[in-house]
């Protein structure tokens, strides 16, 4: 059942399924583009993510043709013409935002229904994986406008895919598709465009049965071991572990097993 919490006029929709919650970019017209209004609506549904406790995993996704065709341009032309407003401008919302989603606690899922480029590739390499429609076109696409990356395009990228394969992508502005990023490492799976959605909840489904504490120690290991040594990395997941034989998740998990049962995991 679905539980649909802000009106599809708004910039973002929200909707709980089971226990996921699915937070669309809403502007189909502007092909999705980042603006400052979707930004914000942003930032209040993961701040209701933060806080409900019964969501386990979270899915983004684009209404329309488009995942997100980037940034409005409109609005970061006006910014630097206006650099004195003293409210945050699109440049600053987008580095806050696009670091709670590098920060989420909960899976971040990205479904990508189609256009994805610029800033929607960045806002995508946010996820712990991206399932695609085979409908999905993707690419880089700032050096088509005279404009640099600011949230991962020439950072991560190279780090997803190889630099060889990022370089051609953020110096030609050319777009791939999903398939091909998938050959390329970025998308995990592709899927028909009507099975999409359906896919990602069976994914997201699965997930919810694990333990919360367990994915979410994961996420942290992996994001801090990329940037660690491999000796010290292999240090701190030891001591996670020896840390984690103190939790309820672990004693539930191992009985569990032990009879023969499904596990009630309490994420602590």
């Amino acid at each position: 059942m679905s539980e649909q919490s802000i009106v599809k006029e708004t910039p973002i929709i929200y909707e709980k399924r089971n226990e996921t919650a699915w937070i669309y970019l809403n502007r189909p017209d502007e092909m999705n583009a980042i603006g400052k209004e979707l930004l914000l609506g942003l930032k209040d549904a993961l701040e209701k993510v933060e806080k409900d406790k019964s969501i386990k995993v979270v899915v983004l996704s684009g209404r329309g043709k488009a995942f997100c065709a980037g940034a409005n341009l409109k609005e970061l032309l006006e910014d630097i013409k206006n650099p004195q407003k003293e409210e945050k401008g699109l440049l600053d919302l987008s580095e806050l935002l696009f670091s709670k989603l590098d920060k989420l606690c909960k899976p971040l899922i990205v479904a990508l229904n189609g256009v994805t480029a610029a800033g929607g590739l960045e806002l995508a390499m946010c996820a712990d994986f991206v399932i695609a429609s085979e409908k999905a076109k993707i690419g880089d696409a700032h050096s088509n406008f005279g404009v640099l990356p600011g949230a991962g395009g020439a950072v991560k990228l190279p780090r997803k895919i190889g630099v060889n394969r990022a370089k051609y992508l953020l110096f030609t502005g050319e777009f791939i598709s999903a398939e091909e990023m998938k050959d390329y490492g970025l998308v995990q799976e592709v899927v028909k465009a009507e099975a999409l959605e359906e896919r990602v909840q069976e994914i997201a489904d699965k997930l919810s049965e694990k333990s919360p504490l367990v994915l979410r120690k994961m996420k942290e290991l992996v994001a801090d071991g990329l940037e660690q040594p491999l000796e010290i990395a292999l240090k701190q997941e030891l001591l996670a572990l020896k840390v984690h034989t103190g939790s309820y998740d672990l004693a539930e998990g191992l009985a569990a097993f032990s009879e023969k049962r499904k596990p009630a995991f309490k994420g602590y």
